[in-house]
């Protein structure tokens, strides 16, 4: 029975790194260490990618908003309260697959899709989420983890919330630097 124990905590032991080398290399992004430098030296600005576009396609005509495009970010809610703009955000987003977060020329995170309350698909991995349902009058924009909210808790979401940590820093103190962000 006593060696039962030491067999028992080699086995978690071995497990848990199994886990985390699982979880660290199955990046489809390289992650970004934090660094300052990116914040001084960049602009904040989302380009759309369509279904069969490659990096390489994105141009300056597919730049869905900008920094000066945001009035502030809520850290709490995920909230991104956009001014208003010429042409409304909400059909620009549409014809996208997914919506690249640049800081200058490096790609913060990459949101999976843009999505509606009407939408019936499952996300496990950060969306741009188009709330109409909870005020009628007025879209609201979130940057979820996934979409939908109750599949929060499961192992895939759980890994993509650790691997985008970083961006997810690099974007609020950025928008912290700018006096964009809501508590």
């Amino acid at each position: 029975m006593k060696h039962q124990r030491p067999f028992a905590w080699m086995m978690a032991i071995a497990i848990a790194s199994i886990t985390m080398t699982a979880c660290s290399s199955d990046n489809n992004e390289t992650e970004m260490p934090f660094s300052s430098d990116l914040v001084d030296n960049g602009t904040l600005y989302a380009c759309g990618v369509g279904q069969s576009e490659t990096r390489s396609d994105v141009e300056d005509s597919n730049v869905l908003f900008t920094e000066n495009d945001i009035e502030w970010f809520n850290v709490t809610t995920r909230e991104i309260k956009f001014r208003e703009m010429q042409e409304q955000l909400y059909p620009r987003l549409q014809p996208f697959h997914e919506i690249k977060f640049y800081l200058g020329n490096n790609v913060i995170f990459v949101v999976s899709s843009f999505v509606g309350d009407w939408d019936s698909r499952v996300f496990t991995d950060l969306v741009l989420h188009y709330d109409v349902i909870s005020d009628p009058n007025q879209g609201h924009y979130y940057l979820h983890d996934c979409y939908p909210s109750q599949f929060i808790d499961t192992d895939e979401v759980r890994a993509n919330i650790i691997k985008n940590a970083n961006q997810w820093e690099l974007f609020t103190y950025y928008l912290k630097s700018k006096g964009k962000l809501k508590k």
